[in-house]
């Protein structure tokens, strides 16, 4: 069974509790980019100096120490396990609009390929691959772009359609 463009005829009060969702989720979503950029300028180096630390650096700023296995490891899994919710919750919804088929199946399936690539990038960054802090911008900003075009799709679905009377 195929779901195609349902959302727009949920009851009103189910489309309400959509579009407070996605918009809380959305301030969080974004509080934690702004948290992100906080701390690494979201620039490759600073990734790197943010997991890996800088005490080498006699002339830094701030000076940042190498995080430990137990914290890499909680921010992985913390990450993985709660964004993949999310994603799989987003999906659900871009998957009762109408928008292009083709578009709707990457955006169901390419966040969960993005959030495997960032966070674990992120656990192999730790254990010195350190090439991967292009792949965790890389696969950011796609898992960023998914997100944003996924919100904004099912938003758009559900205020530009009236009810079908019946």
């Amino acid at each position: 069974m195929e779901v195609h463009g349902l959302i727009h005829q949920f009851p009103k009060e189910i489309k309400v509790l959509i579009l407070v969702f996605i918009s809380v989720l959305s301030i969080g979503f974004f509080g934690g980019l702004s948290f992100v950029n906080n701390t690494t300028a979201m620039q490759p180096a600073s990734i790197e100096t943010h997991y890996l630390g800088n005490e080498a650096d006699e002339d830094a700023e701030i000076m940042k120490f190498k995080k430990n296995e137990r914290e890499i490891l909680t921010i992985v899994h913390g990450h993985i396990l709660s964004m993949s919710v999310i994603f799989f919750l987003i999906s659900l919804l871009l998957a009762t609009t109408s928008i292009n088929k083709k578009l709707k199946h990457f955006l169901m399936i390419e966040p969960f390929i993005s959030l495997v690539l960032t966070f674990g990038g992120i656990y192999l960054l730790w254990t010195g691959v350190l090439w991967f802090k292009y792949v965790i911008i890389i696969s950011g900003i796609f898992m960023t772009l998914s997100y944003v075009i996924s919100v904004v799709s099912i938003g758009y679905e559900i205020l530009s359609y009236k009810n079908v009377k019946k």
